[in-house]
């Protein structure tokens, strides 16, 4: 499609769904005010005919609305309904009276039972014959609901001893003759008698006999280009509008950075330097990256709306995963350079522009290893609570075994050396980090005749941290990249694992309720009458009563 048409179609939804006066307004965020809650459920409408989707399903698209916007949003429906050739079927509960007049058809359920599907207009007619008119200056809606939801029974048991009942004089409600189970029972089997029922099942039949396919499910016809890189623009573009995504944590990154190149401000080549080295290296790669997690809210958002799409089919797992890397690279380059450069040149740690340039992208993939694995946790786990409480666990784990606090011959070799300290990007990250400042370097000894009086850093890799002074510092850089890699890999398995597993799961649990269903008796007891007992207490009382 050309980029003019696009352009049309999109200016002509805006149109359609009555945009136009804040069609250059933000959405908003936590921080932001943007739009209002019903131009929100409009927008989120909008981005969905945007298809030109021939059936359109809205789930309770008026709640949370005052009435105003819900007899917009309801009106707008309406109309795409009639004037787009659109099927729209949306879960509405308690509209007003005013939203209730809008609708076409009506479908009520209760319990898993058809107790009403015909035209809205004929609602009122049906639970009249069917001996439940609807009272005068009541809201129909209100009404069918009060007839077929259970809860109302409840209210009137809680209810029934309070001064303001025992004194109600109403008019004779057969709904407070019966519970609402009979009542249902009733409107049920008059329904299965009706007339609305056998025009019902026509259609039902005359649809069955249709051949070949009716809908075309479809799916995104955009190329996988297109949809990585339309992502990957959106994304960007939110990440650098949403001062809580990145700019806060660069903030922080930066505040935390200069506390330390202060505290090891000019560290030195010393003796007490060596110590103080390898504390501030694991403090940086251990607590600094830790503060990632920060952005787990901003992760389960991004899933929210991944799920959403991604069941309408507008993208596939590989173009989100792809843009959402792609998206935040600039950010975290931006991040870790910044506050590395800081960290690196107050500290003054071994001079040298490859041994900076090493101890940034050291610092830059250790960031991007802890952002892939709340990724993942995000895919799983979509509390926030719960998701920083888990990616804290986890990387709390990670630094036990880093080499740091307990050196890497002490570790306990079961389970905790092999293969924990091996699977820990802290472990990697520091041994990196120990090579590329300590090697090359000559520290003062201790005035004694048991150490010499320069100390150079190959011996203190092996005699002080246990590190092989001969190994390759680029090759840990190596094995974190690998690490980044295999947690986008993971986050993409446990997107396509929720896929596949979450419908199965779901009807597995539906089957065992229809089961234990028909287990059930099909009545449950009867609740008295609470106008009898109304009448009953007001005769009771003592005459001199007030």
């Amino acid at each position: 499609m050309p980029r003019e048409e696009k352009q049309a179609l999109v200016e002509g939804t805006i149109a359609e769904m009555g945009l136009q006066d804040c069609a250059d307004t933000v959405v908003g965020n936590w921080h932001l005010r943007g739009i209002s809650g019903g131009e929100k459920r409009r927008v989120s409408i909008a981005l969905e005919i945007l298809m030109r989707p021939r059936l359109l399903f809205l789930d309770e698209p008026t709640s949370g609305l005052d009435s105003a916007s819900a007899f917009f949003v309801t009106q707008t429906l309406r109309g795409l309904a009639r004037d787009g050739g659109r099927t729209v079927v949306a879960s509405v509960h308690q509209p007003s009276s005013d939203v209730f007049l809008l609708f076409d058809c009506l479908y009520l359920l209760s319990g898993g039972r058809t107790v009403y599907f015909g035209k809205a207009s004929e609602a009122c007619e049906f639970f009249a014959q069917a001996g439940f008119p609807c009272p005068p200056m009541r809201n129909p809606s209100d009404h069918f609901l009060r007839c077929i939801n259970s809860d109302f029974d409840r209210v009137k048991a809680t209810l029934k001893g309070s001064m303001k009942t025992r004194f109600e004089r109403s008019y004779d409600d057969p709904l407070e003759k019966i519970t609402t189970s009979e009542a249902m029972s009733r409107l049920v089997s008059h329904y299965q008698h009706s007339q609305h029922y056998v025009s019902a099942q026509q259609k039902v039949d005359e649809m069955a006999r249709l051949k070949g396919t009716v809908l075309d499910s479809g799916g995104s016809q955009a190329s996988f280009l297109m949809q990585a890189s339309t992502l990957t623009k959106r994304s960007f573009v939110n990440m650098s509008r949403d001062f809580g995504y990145y700019w806060l944590r660069l903030i922080i990154y930066v505040v935390v950075t200069i506390c330390i190149g202060t505290i090891y401000f000019n560290v030195g080549t010393g003796y007490s330097s060596i110590l103080a080295r390898g504390a501030c290296a694991s403090f940086i790669f251990g607590f600094v990256t830790f503060m990632s997690i920060g952005g787990f809210p901003s992760f389960v958002e991004d899933m929210k709306v991944f799920q959403r799409e991604r069941l309408n089919g507008h993208y596939g797992v590989v173009a989100f995963v792809i843009s959402n890397t792609v998206s935040a690279m600039p950010f975290l380059v931006l991040i870790t350079l910044v506050s590395g450069t800081l960290c690196y040149f107050m500290v003054r740690l071994h001079p040298g522009f490859t041994h900076y340039l090493f101890f940034v992208l050291d610092l830059y993939a250790s960031v991007t290893v802890v952002e892939s694995l709340m990724m993942a946790i995000a895919s799983v786990i979509p509390n926030f609570l719960m998701g920083i409480i888990v990616g804290a666990g986890i990387q709390g784990i990670f630094m036990l075994v880093s080499g740091y606090f307990r050196l890497p011959h002490d570790i306990p070799k079961p389970f905790w050396r092999y293969p924990m300290s091996y699977i820990s990007f802290h472990y990697w990250a520091l041994r990196g980090q120990y090579q590329n400042d300590l090697k090359g370097l000559l520290f003062d000894g201790q005035q004694d005749d048991v150490l010499p009086s320069k100390i150079p850093g190959e011996f203190i890799l092996e005699n002080v941290f246990q590190m092989d002074a001969g190994r390759s510092k680029w090759l840990d850089l190596a094995v974190l990249l690998c690490m980044v890699v295999v947690y986008r890999l993971l986050f993409f398995a446990m997107i396509k694992a929720a896929e596949d597993v979450t419908p199965r799961v779901r009807r597995h649990v539906a089957r065992r309720r229809v089961r234990s269903r028909r287990r059930q008796q099909p009545l449950p007891a009867r609740t008295p009458s609470l106008r009898g007992y109304v009448v009953h207490a007001a005769a009771s009382l003592p005459a001199d009563h007030p």
